[in-house]
Formats: structure tokens, sequence, C-alpha cells
């Protein structure tokens, strides 16, 4: 049982290492779709999701919380006041789905890891809060063992591949348009986008 899974989120100018192929506006969108991905996954996996935002944005989705701060300090603030194992899940993982979260989630470590690309973190489960703090940005994987392992928490570290693929660059998206089942893959057909293998390789496309 997860009670609660918390899932930072920003709003406003999201992914801009997508601008050269979306606008602004259709970031924006494409980043909330992905979260509805997650929520919808989340909630699957019977766990409660709540959003961790930057800023005030329209969302009757899930409770969300606003803070004035960054990432690390958002919720280094919220770990310390929970006495329930909770969930860290980035809102950037479209392709997370009930199966992947519950194989997280069912752990029999003091905490579970799921490491994203150049040596990020994705997912996060921890089931004594109190214990632990997050150090995002850079390594961060292996910060989050080094401070498991100086608190003492034994660590699953899972391998994960629907938890694994984050989206940030263009060819991120070949991975969603393939295996992704939910409202930001449908965006991104709305939008004209498909897959070309013309190439020899397989890339996204925009049709104009």
């Amino acid at each position: 049982m997860c009670p609660h899974s918390l899932i930072p989120y920003k709003p406003k100018n999201p992914k801009t290492r997508l601008s050269a192929i979306l606008s602004q506006e259709e970031r924006e969108k494409f980043a909330f779709a992905m979260l509805e991905d997650v929520v919808s996954a989340a909630k699957d996996a019977m766990c409660s999701p709540v959003i961790v935002g930057t800023e005030l944005f329209d969302s009757d989705l899930v409770q969300v919380t606003i803070t004035d701060a960054d990432l690390n300090q958002s919720l280094n603030e919220i770990l310390p006041t929970t006495e329930q194992n909770i969930l860290i899940i980035m809102a950037d993982l479209p392709l997370a789905d009930e199966a992947s979260i519950r194989r997280v989630t069912s752990t029999t470590k003091d905490m579970a890891i799921v490491p994203g690309r150049g040596g990020g973190t994705n997912v996060i489960y921890i089931k004594d809060p109190k214990r632990f703090h997050v150090d995002y940005y850079g390594t961060s994987f292996l910060k989050h063992r080094a401070i498991a392992q100086e608190a003492g928490l034994s660590v699953e570290v899972i391998d994960s591949f629907r938890l694994h693929t984050d989206i940030d660059e263009d060819d991120d998206l070949v991975e969603l348009l393939i295996h992704g089942t939910g409202k930001s893959r449908a965006y991104l057909e709305e939008l004209g986008f498909h897959l070309e293998t013309e190439t020899g390789r397989v890339r996204v496309a925009r049709k104009r």
C-alpha cells in the first residue's frame, strides 16, 4: 500500500530541451498530459497523488501543494512531517503504469530507487521518510544511495523500462509513440507527430 505519491511538476515553460520542435504553449500542454498519465498510473497502483508545484495552476486532478522553493527544499520540507511510506515520482514518466509502480512499492527493503539516465533519479519509495532527504540534480542516483547508506537504510535498485524512460529530448518521443497508451501520446499524435523510419533509424517527424 502506498498512501501518498509526491509528483513534482513545473507548469510554466517546462521541457525547454524540446523547444526546437514544440512551442512553449505546446510544451506546457504536453507536460500536463504527461502529468495526467503519471497521476492515472499512481491511482491505479492505489497511491494517493499529491502534485508538488512551484506555482498556482488550474487542476481538478488531485490535491496540489504549492511551494515557493526549489525541488530539493520543497520535498525536504515534506518528508520530515510524513508518518507513512511515500512515493516520489517525476511528472515526465508517461510510460509509468500500475505494474511498474507496484513493483517499486512492493520492495522488501527500507526503500527503492529507480535510476534515470545520466545518473538521475526518477522514482524513490521510502517506508520511513523521516530518515531520508533528497538531493536531486547532477548524479542524484549516487547521492541518494549514499544518503540511504548514511542513514542505515537498505535500498533496492529497480531496473524498470517504464519508469526509466523520462521525456527530455526529441529522441525520447520515439519510446512514447511506440509504447505509450495515454494522453501524452495522444497529444503528440494530435500535433502531427509520427514515427519516421525511412532513414534506417527510427525517429519522430511532424506533419506540417
